[in-house]
């Protein structure tokens, strides 16, 4: 039986061993799924051991896209512009290859199961972390009009900016200059809050008016209850307020059909999900 994991730190909380085993089940894979706490220090080891082991493929979640990148003889184009890794794989020469599926998943939820569209469309996203970082490749992909990144501290937007702006029209923002732009009457279509802010509870300071109509605030972070951003969206009245659930088993089924050739039915997984407690 192949086995496969989600390496991260803290990972015990990860639904991606009940993902791919769901997707195993649907699709008759023999495989075996785990979430595996590591230190830092040990990832690098673990990741050699694994595949030195016949290992088929591991997802790497916070804190170590980074270093799954780092680590990764070949990247994808899409882990190469995010400079982050959630997927690992060999390839035929047994060399350690990195993909990023995050992206691919946030598009996929928002125009195959929300029929959000991005092309043409003014997007708005809060936070350059990360997450961000591994989604806004997708984003630039499917052409949205324009991409502005606020962050509390505006340089790490800027560099975002200065990575993507060949590619798309994309600026940086500090909270202040987009209440000021909300002020003179700036809205978007699509607001994404790729911010920790849901994990404590919290909302970023946000102005109603820049919800366009027929809007779409997508929180990257999902949860059992809206979080409070999703609670934001649709008390001021945008068009579809949703968590990051669907982002996750999308990226998850674009992940488990690099390893096994096959795609599993996400709206099953998706729907099985939500009815956990």
């Amino acid at each position: 039986m192949s086995k496969y994991a989600v390496l991260g730190n803290p990972v015990s909380h990860s639904k991606s061993p009940l993902i791919h085993s769901l997707f195993a089940q649907q699709t008759n894979e023999e495989m075996s799924y785990r979430a595996i706490p590591l230190e830092e220090n040990e990832f690098e080891g673990f990741v050699r051991n694994f595949f030195a082991e016949g290992g088929g493929g591991l997802n790497v979640t916070v804190p170590f896209k980074g270093n799954a990148f780092s680590l990764a003889a070949s990247c994808s184009p899409r882990a190469e512009l995010a400079q982050a890794v959630n997927t690992l794989f060999l390839d035929d020469e047994g060399n350690i290859c990195g993909d990023n599926t995050d992206g691919v998943g946030l598009v996929t939820d928002l125009k195959l199961n929300n029929k959000v569209v991005i092309n043409g469309k003014k997007v708005l996203i809060l936070g350059a972390g990360g997450a961000v970082r591994g989604v806004m490749a997708a984003l630039v992909y499917e052409q949205a009009a324009a991409i502005t990144i606020v962050n509390r501290t505006v340089s790490k937007a800027e560099l975002l900016v200065e990575e993507m702006q060949s590619m798309a029209p994309v600026e940086a923002m500090s909270y202040e200059m987009l209440q000021e732009a909300a002020s003179n009457g700036r809205s978007y279509d699509l607001i994404i809050n790729g911010t920790s802010s849901s994990l404590q509870g919290e909302m970023p300071k946000l102005d109603a008016t820049l919800i366009a109509p027929g809007c779409c605030c997508y929180d990257l972070m999902y949860s059992a209850t809206d979080t409070p951003f999703v609670k934001w969206g649709k008390t001021e009245g945008a068009n579809v307020s949703i968590d990051g659930l669907g982002m996750l088993v999308e990226q998850a089924a674009e992940a488990f059909a690099l390893w096994r050739g096959v795609r599993p039915n996400t709206a099953a997984v998706m729907a099985h999900l939500r009815e956990q407690p």
